[in-house]
């Protein structure tokens, strides 16, 4: 153990007081003495508070971990969840009765076990993360002026499933399409082809490889409509256009740009299932 993290343990095992229940003490930006590291809290009511943890790197922000501390019922629980680890679920500790520091615990973890703060004055907090037993890593943290908001409302679980980044966005491919070189005027094999055009947009949605899709007025460009594929890349793109009929024989052709976007575009699908009244 080094010199602070003894000095820590000592402290805490001299200084009693009887704390209040919830950690509200919390709420502000603190950074790390030396380090661009930081946590951010919000105060949602008197039993939440959510915040972010988060680095700096040329300007930028790169959150690490997301948190969480709530009242439920009888216990105080701090949840932290750590993008693209455990499916975007977060890891429950739960607050022990300690007089000295606020320790949140989880026996059943690796490491850490316990994650613990105490409030050394308004601007200064000692942070202890510990196995339990002799591996301790502690650190101070000094309150800062921030207008860094976490997000009340964000749901990890719902990020990891639909694909986000740390600000809800991800890529997409944005399909325009115009009229093609076929130039038949065989309204059979038209009508076919466009009737097979539906039915694959049909598919192509229930795959959940297709997001928006719709015809455009009338223009200058020839464009008849766009689509915008949950696609990676172009080529994986192209490959699902190949299944489209009137694109396949040329009454359609597609222009592919990629396109960002939020994240939560394909959540509104459900919703548009319940809207219409005759299947086109």
């Amino acid at each position: 153990m080094n010199y602070f993290a003894t000095a820590v343990m000592l402290l805490l095992a001299h200084v009693t007081f009887s704390q209040s229940r919830f950690p509200d003490f919390l709420e502000g930006t603190w950074k790390m003495a030396d380090k661009e590291h930081y946590e951010h809290w919000d105060r949602l009511n008197t039993h939440t508070l959510k915040g972010i943890a988060y680095q700096l790197k040329d300007g930028l922000v790169q959150v690490t971990e997301y948190l969480e501390i709530t009242q439920r019922d009888q216990e105080v629980v701090y949840t932290p969840t750590v993008p693209g680890q455990n499916q975007g679920r977060g890891i429950d500790f739960t607050l022990a009765p300690h007089d000295s520091i606020y320790s949140f615990e989880n026996a059943g973890h690796d490491f850490p076990k316990k994650i613990g703060y105490q409030k050394r004055s308004a601007t200064e907090l000692a942070v202890y993360i510990s196995d339990g037993k002799q591996r301790t890593i502690s650190y101070l943290l000094k309150k800062v002026p921030g207008e860094l908001s976490a997000n009340p409302n964000y749901d990890p679980q719902l990020a990891q499933k639909l694909g986000a980044d740390d600000y809800g966005m991800k890529s997409y491919i944005l399909v325009m399409l115009k009229t093609g070189s076929n130039k038949t005027t065989d309204k059979a094999f038209i009508g076919e082809s466009f009737r097979g055009h539906l039915d694959n947009i049909g598919r192509l949605v229930t795959q959940g490889k297709l997001v928006v899709a719709g015809p455009l007025g009338k223009n200058e460009n020839s464009y008849r409509g766009i689509f915008i594929l949950n696609a990676a890349t172009l080529e994986e793109a192209k490959a699902l256009l190949a299944t489209d009929p009137a694109i396949k024989e040329n009454l359609l052709e597609a222009e592919l740009y990629n396109w960002f976007g939020s994240a939560a575009l394909p959540e509104y699908l459900e919703a548009s299932d319940k809207v219409w009244k005759i299947k086109p």
